[in-house]
């Protein structure tokens, strides 16, 4: 489910383990109006307890209790508002993707239903069985593990994001635009100068099928148009061997 959020909405690995319910929407009226979405607002990270004290308070949206009871753990997990206010979006959800997030939710409610008392409910799209937050360690050995046993050659989590940007602005024709409202970036040249590699492998295309639709077709034209051409000299070769040819011509033409 990690990958597939990555990759069908261009989240960063922190904002697909932030995500939460609540910023969820995919009814069936959601997902008949093709308007199912979710709303991309905080990112999960774990912190020092100094850089905790650095930040402001009101970027801390929730601090998870430790698992450990130690003096000398000197980090805590947290959820946090994104570094820049671009980053809280909207961004809507392939009906397949939101049917797949559905079925996830059913797991989910049964692995509640098991735990009971055990489970610890942080509304956490991604989490482990009793509700635990999932951490990106845990992720990026997932995915190495899964590549690797695909036969495919190791990536970095956040390739997947890469990816689905890639993707979309070749689905999209470029637009820019529109690519920056899912991938969340400041500036729309931020995309461009990322991903102006893609543009340019387009325009090679474009100078390729430019070579095959104007050049080549011409050369073809051309090869054709000499090939119908009247050779006057064998013509006229032909009607002085033929005088009868040369009379029916001649009666043709009056």
């Amino acid at each position: 489910m990690a990958i597939q959020l990555s990759f069908a909405c261009s989240l960063r690995i922190g904002e697909v383990l932030g995500l939460q319910w609540k910023n969820v929407f995919i009814s069936d009226e959601d997902i008949e109006k093709d308007n199912a979405h979710i709303v991309v607002e905080q990112q999960l990270q774990r912190l020092s307890k100094k850089g905790i004290d650095e930040l402001n308070v009101q970027d801390i949206l929730y601090t998870f209790p430790s698992a450990m009871d130690n003096e000398n753990n000197t980090t805590v997990l947290v959820l946090r508002k994104p570094k820049t206010q671009s980053s809280i979006r909207t961004i809507w959800l392939p009906n397949t993707l939101a049917q797949f997030l559905r079925e996830w939710k059913e797991q989910q409610n049964e692995y509640k239903e098991f735990f009971q008392d055990e489970y610890h409910d942080y509304d956490m799209v991604l989490c482990f069985e009793d509700g635990r937050p999932v951490e990106h360690n845990i992720i990026r050995k997932g995915l190495a593990k899964v590549s690797e046993e695909a036969g495919l050659p190791p990536v970095v989590f956040h390739s997947l994001r890469h990816s689905s940007t890639t993707y979309k602005l070749k689905l999209n024709h470029g637009d820019i635009k529109a690519t920056q409202g899912d991938t969340g970036h400041a500036q729309a040249d931020m995309v461009t100068d990322l991903y102006s590699h893609i543009l340019d492998e387009d325009r090679k295309v474009n100078a390729q099928k430019f070579d095959e639709s104007f050049y080549q077709n011409n050369d073809e034209d051309n090869a054709n148009r000499k090939k119908d051409s009247i050779d006057v000299d064998k013509l006229v070769a032909s009607l002085k061997d033929n005088p009868d040819l040369l009379d029916k011509l001649l009666d043709a033409l009056k």
